[in-house]
């Protein structure tokens, strides 16, 4: 049986205070290299697109810094959990450093390669075909420049030590959900696990072992889709989320752990791991206050006030006219009391609650022995 992720966060808390008493040690992760959308990109977006602006990165980084959430993304936590800096985006041409990995993850990516422009429905060109093949160029660029002597890009070798993370698909699963309906989206599905397994064994033949791939999110509970989402009274539970919607991610999350365990036995020399980060959010979703915070299904950016706090019409930091009216889309004062950033991104609260039960080790599927790698690092 699962403990419950009240226990998970204090017994990982408990870890991480004993392991700062010991000698620490080098983590056998060198390096990670990130493939993802929003949830974990580190301003690959828009050091494509430059245009973010406040309230974003009011809490932590107290500045935009491309990152959709008022502070830090679960990746970030990772890496430092792991002893890593945090991680430059491949696409920021000014002062990225990449000896400890490289993050290919930009906002609104999908797995799947998109059918429409950015400038049409705001799908990212980069979806996980296009981050794989930036994966393999930069491992070209490293083996070509190692013998240059210094520079920002790691040793060869460290290919086969690094840690590949996977957080990519929400946006496949969301993007025409409105539209098409839970059916519609469900016959695509498999085409995205597909991908996913995929691009696990092409990073397995460049030298990969390591694989950690982060399920879906209970997206019925976001207050976004809250908003957006067709459905009755009837399909809201006594937490206030989407029956249905979060069913159909539960399937998508079977399908996904089901290819995960096809691929390890094809690569049995590697390790990959399906990471149940649904379950920690999910938790938090539905009993915000047993971990410390306030809001589960309201969004501290946004407009409108009520149960979500979000307007389809009107985005955080944005400002526009609606019936006439001048209005903004303002952050609140206590982003730390919200899992909700946004009403589609968590807060850097929610954030490192996550990538806490994450590096406690309680959510992998198959175990997987962290500690046999690394001393994990406290995280702040």
């Amino acid at each position: 049986m699962k403990p419950s992720y009240s226990r998970v966060v204090f017994a990982a808390m408990l870890f991480f205070m004993v392991t700062t008493t010991e000698c620490k040690k080098s983590c056998g992760f060198k390096a990670i290299f990130n493939f993802g959308d929003s949830n974990t990109d580190t301003g690959g977006f828009w050091a494509a697109f430059p245009a973010q602006g406040p309230p974003h990165g009011m809490t932590y980084f107290k500045k935009p810094v491309g990152r959709a959430t008022d502070g830090r993304v679960i990746l970030d936590f990772l890496a430092q959990g792991l002893g890593l800096p945090f991680l430059s985006p491949y696409l920021q041409s000014i002062g990225s450093d990449y000896r400890h990995g490289a993050n290919f993850a930009t906002l609104a990516s999908t797995v799947r390669l998109p059918q429409t422009s950015l400038f049409v429905t705001g799908v990212s060109p980069f979806s996980l075909a296009i981050q794989l093949r930036q994966m393999k160029e930069f491992k070209v660029k490293v083996d070509e420049h190692h013998h240059k002597g210094k520079t920002n890009l790691p040793s060869p070798d460290i290919f086969g030590k690094s840690l590949y993370t996977f957080y990519i698909g929400q946006n496949d699963f969301t993007g025409n959900l409105a539209r098409i309906g839970i059916s519609g989206v469900k016959e695509y599905l498999p085409q995205v696990v597909s991908q996913i397994a995929s691009t696990i064994k092409e990073i397995h033949a460049l030298g990969g072992r390591t694989f950690w791939v982060l399920n879906l999110a209970p997206i019925g509970c976001y207050p976004a889709f809250l908003v957006e989402l067709p459905h009755n009274t009837s399909d809201i539970d006594q937490f206030g989320c989407l029956i249905s919607y979060n069913n159909a991610v539960v399937d998508y999350n079977n399908m996904l752990k089901a290819a995960l365990a096809k691929t390890r036995k094809e690569i049995a020399d590697a390790n990959v791991i399906y990471v149940d980060t649904h379950a920690v959010l999910l938790d938090l979703f539905q009993h915000p206050t047993s971990h410390g915070l306030k809001y589960g299904t309201k969004a501290c950016c946004g407009y409108g006030g009520g149960a979500y706090n979000f307007n389809q019409q009107i985005f955080c930091g944005n400002t526009k006219q609606i019936n006439g009216t001048t209005v903004t889309a303002n952050a609140c004062k206590d982003p730390q009391n919200y899992v909700s950033w946004d009403g589609i991104h968590a807060t850097d609260a929610a954030n490192k609650l996550t990538a806490y039960a994450i590096l406690n080790g309680s959510y992998f599927d198959p175990p997987f022995p962290l500690h046999h790698y690394c001393d994990v690092q406290p995280i702040d």
